[in-house]
């Protein structure tokens, strides 16, 4: 029966979800599903856009687990002793890091696109979202970042841990969990973007010219890499008998602190709460990549997707098409 459904979801992803690229499901930390498409591989690797994000969170936790960071209560620029604010700029000063991570900071510009030329352009990427940070808007109303934003964070990395966030991943979650990220990735030109974000051959993880890592974007995984992420979030922060990261930063950071109310979507620490109830959470990125976890059914999903506009969702994929199928294991 299952090998029947299961066909009949492979038949849906190649009619409905075409840019799937590949699908791993765990049960009970088991793999029992996984499969590629569009030529893809296990060795693929694929750029999962915000997925990213929810990386970056965890990333935080270790490093206030450590001890580099005291609090999310603190203020953003306590990092940037350096930074200039400029005259009457007062809302900036007050922004926390929990703002960040709860996607309620305030940024001067209205529409984000029209500042992503600007972006990529520059050499600075923090300092970049430094001065867009602030302005007129309220802390505390969630305005969700897709670029710009989430490399603020990034920069709290380095200042606070004195390493790459590259080095600093790839010594503290990635390795532990058998990812490999081979290097980074500096883009010169619109071009050599394109070419990045359709790749399926590149491992790494794309910077700025001077080194820091991007916090919203730019990382390739395979969708078993993804998994990892998944059923280390689903343990507790837990991964082979060791502690990566502590089970509290993982519920707290995957409960829901503030809500994008326009689409009714409760939102964690970079993390989108589905189910609060059955402690369900997704990474979701640009073009269809999701890493979803549901701890009351002991549940990893996985997908990494190449990138199409306007994907289409995954989570309803996932809810009505995967997780039945897999309720009680192969």
């Amino acid at each position: 029966m299952n090998q029947e459904k299961i066909v009949q979801l492979e038949n849906k992803i190649t009619k409905d979800y075409s840019n799937i690229a590949g699908m791993v499901v765990l049960k009970e930390g088991k793999t029992v599903y996984e499969n590629y498409f569009n030529e893809c591989t296990a060795a693929s690797r694929i750029h999962v856009y915000s997925v990213l994000k929810s990386i970056i969170s965890i990333l935080i936790g270790i490093a206030m687990d450590k001890g580099y960071i005291k609090s999310i209560d603190q203020k953003a620029l306590d990092f940037f002793p350096a930074y200039t604010v400029k005259r009457r700029e007062k809302t900036i000063q007050n922004v926390t890091l929990k703002d960040l991570l709860t996607m309620t900071a305030p940024y001067k510009y209205r529409f984000a696109p029209c500042t992503y030329i600007k972006y990529f352009m520059s050499d600075d990427w923090v300092k970049f979202t430094l001065d867009l940070l602030g302005g007129k808007g309220r802390i505390g109303e969630f305005r969700y970042t897709p670029l710009v934003g989430p490399d603020i964070l990034s920069g709290i990395l380095v200042k606070a841990t004195g390493q790459s966030v590259f080095d600093f991943a790839a010594e503290n979650l990635f390795s532990p969990l058998g990812i490999t990220v081979e290097s980074n990735v500096v883009l010169h030109s619109a071009k050599e973007q394109s070419a990045f974000n359709k790749s399926t051959s590149i491992s790494g993880w794309v910077s700025d010219s001077s080194g820091i890592n991007a916090g919203g974007w730019g990382l390739t995984l395979s969708p078993a890499d993804m998994a990892k992420i998944g059923q280390l979030c689903l343990d507790g922060g837990m991964w082979n008998g060791n502690q990566i990261v502590s089970s509290e930063w993982i519920l707290e950071s995957t409960k829901e602190h503030s809500r994008w109310e326009k689409m009714n979507l409760p939102y964690g620490f970079l993390w989108w709460i589905i189910d609060d109830k059955e402690h369900a959470c997704a990474a979701v990125g640009d073009g269809g990549n999701v890493i979803y976890f549901n701890t009351k059914k002991r549940t990893v999903i996985s997908i990494a997707s190449l990138f199409v506009r306007n994907a289409k969702d995954r989570i309803g994929l996932i809810k009505e098409h995967v997780e039945p199928i897999f309720e009680n294991g192969v």
